[in-house]
């Protein structure tokens, strides 16, 4: 096992689970909720993932770290989770790309990790008693004062993180002379999805978080899209409101993960705290308008509402999760979709915004 580090981590979950190995990354102390993902690769762009802001992240893959980091992979401009959690973690890596190995790569970003425990014991643990608030030191062994640290953290059910995560000032992606301007409320963007969408056609103009609907609109976009983001959707009516004024004019309007959940809750549905939440790239997910079936790459701790949904007057259930049949999916009802061929790097594809 590379552990690069004889210096022994306790896990310390909120139900009084204990686990213990070893530290990788900075010798410290770091909270947060405890999640697992169960992509078996792409462990880079997880940690740089806006949406995982708050979270201690569990590898159900057995290695990280063996291929390296590479800078231009990562989803945002630094680290997002607040601690690792991995049975291996590999510094030596064998990709040439690489521009360094992950110890290097936690060190600079000052990251909290625990190696050398029993992962399927703690995602099982997990998966029977939900998602929980946990702590990771490398500096504390005590589990008494682990406990009072723990006791501060707030819970990630009703906590607002899009306004910490967002850019603080809007930006332009993309080529200013493509066919489609869209306005970009970032709630924890992925630069990947910014990246997927001027591929399409889309110039974009990227938001702050809690940016109102009349700023937006001067810059007259033909779209508007909300964004993937952490935290709880409950937790945002300012997201909201301004969502409900997107939804009174008549221009184009889609959602992302927590951008979709907003929507639910412009259109008056509840949205809820999962159980543990689907984070990896391997979610099977069914579009009911197609009856097509598709493997999807999910994180999200919240959902909407499905009974609430099936009663809406104004929307309609479009996708489900096979796993949980949770909604994946919704539409508008009578609001007409822009169908449009617009460019992508293996020629055009039929795109709905």
């Amino acid at each position: 096992m590379d552990n690069l580090s004889n210096i022994k981590a306790t896990l310390l979950l909120a139900d009084g689970t204990v686990f213990t190995g070893f530290s990788c990354g900075k010798v410290g102390t770091t909270v947060g909720e405890i999640c697992f993902t169960t992509g078996m690769t792409g462990y880079q762009e997880l940690f740089t993932d806006p949406s995982y802001n708050g979270q201690l992240l569990v590898s159900t893959n057995v290695h990280v770290g063996n291929y390296g980091i590479k800078q231009s992979e990562s989803e945002s401009n630094e680290i997002q989770i607040e601690g690792l959690i991995c049975k291996e973690f590999t510094n030596a890596y064998s990709r040439k790309q690489a521009d360094s190995n992950i110890l290097d790569y936690f060190l600079d970003n000052g990251l909290v990790g625990i190696t050398g425990i029993d992962t399927r014991a703690v995602v099982r643990h997990i998966r029977t008693k939900g998602a929980m608030n946990a702590i990771i030191s490398s500096e504390i062994a005590e589990l008494e004062l682990l406990k009072e640290t723990l006791n501060q953290v707030p819970s990630m059910d009703g906590l607002e993180l899009s306004s910490k995560v967002c850019t603080k000032t809007p930006y332009f992606v993309g080529n200013e002379n493509a066919p489609y301007k869209i306005a970009v409320l970032d709630l924890g963007v992925k630069k990947s999805i910014l990246d997927n969408l001027v591929i399409r056609g889309a110039y974009l103009k990227v938001f702050p978080a809690k940016t109102s609907f009349e700023e937006m609109e001067k810059w007259q976009p033909n779209a508007y899209f909300i964004s993937n983001g952490p935290g709880d959707p409950s937790a945002m009516d300012y997201a909201v409101e301004t969502v409900k004024s997107v939804l009174a004019i008549d221009k184009p309007l889609f959602g992302i993960c927590l951008g979709h959940q907003i929507l639910a809750r412009a259109l008056g549905i509840k949205t809820y705290k999962m159980h543990h939440g689907h984070r990896g790239c391997n979610h099977p997910v069914k579009n009911l308008l197609t009856g097509k079936c598709e493997i999807s790459t999910q994180n999200h701790g919240f959902a909407v509402d499905a009974t609430e949904l099936e009663n809406s007057p104004l929307a309609e259930i479009t996708h489900i999760n096979l796993n949980d049949n949770t909604i994946e999916g919704l539409r508008v009802k009578g609001k007409k979709g822009l169908f449009s061929t617009i460019p992508s790097r293996s020629g055009t594809w039929p795109t709905r915004f």
